[in-house]
């Protein structure tokens, strides 16, 4: 796209949105301004944080345990960061009886882990994030077709009622995720570092606002899958929410400043900064999943002659399982299923808990790993 086009486009904005800063596509950028030596320190030891994630990743027999147990922990935070709020109890018994009654947070947060599914499996087929896929997540995590806004997104107030930042007008919106598309499929666009490409993206996004609703949240599952579709992951298990619910103001700011003041390496340090500590985060977490994996593993195979991997799967899988999810996956009678399961409830490797009619089996020192506090930066 040349200069002139890009003008037009910062003149077409001004036009209609006479309160924000001019939005241009990040083709405009130049590579070289985030090639400073903070922002390259920052790579460096963010890629170094990724890479051993990535390893002790590879390190666990079944990796789909990480998908669903860390994809249930970042629908929690990634919703707290809108407000929509629940405890780990309901997501947990969400997941093992989803047609039961739930608050509405919660079956809200449980679609956000349906939504993130949906994106990983697109990507999957392609190795391709395109506008049909960000949709497809969007439309599973809203439960509608409603596609791009077709209204003025809602405006931005500081604490006195003033308005700092109106998204694009509507008409401009498909014309702006068409250049974000090709600014994440197209590399050779953009020669940068692809974790300054998320940290682009991610702002991007969130400014153009495509959607009526769940633009943060749509935004924050793109930043894992591009993740992925850059190699830097194999499988969805970096999720920042946690770490922006922590530091919630500097995230907001940080995106203000941009629309103010150009601010985009500061805003590319920020980014930089929560992968770093994120990453070493999960690397704590997938470690300590790892270790109880193979202690419960290696127990219960001395202990019961009805052991097998598939069991061992499952009661990872499911921090809260149920006699179902073992008929299903153990291919085992129903009464077959609640044998084992009271079983291993008797000699203590799982907690039993009454809902209604049925009951469930809690897998206690998995979500001990899964609700503990991260550790602090030092």
């Amino acid at each position: 796209m040349s200069f002139n086009m890009y003008k037009n486009w910062q003149i077409l904005y001004i036009k209609t949105s006479m309160n924000a800063r001019p939005l241009a596509p990040l083709q405009s950028l130049s590579p070289a301004r985030f090639e400073t030596v903070p922002i390259l320190k920052a790579l460096a030891a963010a890629h170094r944080q990724l890479a051993e994630l990535k390893g002790v990743v590879t390190s666990i027999p079944h990796q789909g345990i990480l998908i669903n147990t860390l994809g249930l922990q970042e629908a929690k935070d990634s919703s707290a960061i809108e407000n929509i709020v629940t405890t780990h109890d309901e997501l947990f018994r969400h997941d093992a009886f989803p047609d039961a009654a739930h608050s509405p947070a919660a079956k809200e947060v449980a679609r956000y882990g349906e939504a993130l599914r949906v994106g990983f499996e697109g990507l999957m087929k392609d190795r391709l994030l395109t506008n049909a896929r960000i949709l497809a997540v969007q439309e599973r995590l809203e439960e509608n077709q409603a596609g791009w806004r077709k209204v003025p997104g809602t405006q931005l107030r500081d604490n006195r009622g003033r308005t700092v930042y109106t998204p694009p007008s509507p008409e401009l919106v498909p014309r702006l995720m068409q250049d974000l598309e090709r600014f994440i499929n197209q590399d050779e666009q953009f020669p940068a570092d692809p974790l300054v490409k998320m940290a682009l993206i991610h702002h991007q996004f969130e400014s153009v606002h495509p959607f009526y609703d769940g633009n943060g949240r749509t935004g924050r599952i793109l930043n894992v899958l591009y993740l992925m579709q850059q190699g830097l992951l194999d499988i969805p298990v970096l999720y920042l929410s946690r770490h922006i619910v922590r530091t919630k103001a500097d995230y907001y700011a940080g995106l203000q400043a941009v629309r103010d003041q150009d601010r985009w390496e500061d805003w590319v340090l920020y980014m930089l900064g929560a992968v770093e500590h994120t990453a070493r985060q999960g690397i704590v977490t997938v470690q300590a999943i790892k270790a109880l994996f193979f202690e419960l593993k290696h127990r219960i195979r001395e202990r019961f002659r009805f052991y097998s991997q598939d069991l061992i799967n499952n009661l990872f899988d499911h921090p809260y399982t149920k006699i179902g999810f073992i008929e299903r996956d153990l291919g085992v009678s129903r009464l077959t299923a609640t044998r084992y399961l009271d079983q291993l409830a008797e000699a203590g490797f799982l907690h039993k808990q009454r809902v209604g009619k049925s009951n469930y089996y809690i897998n206690l020192s998995l979500c001990r790993i899964l609700t503990s506090e991260p550790m602090q930066d030092e």
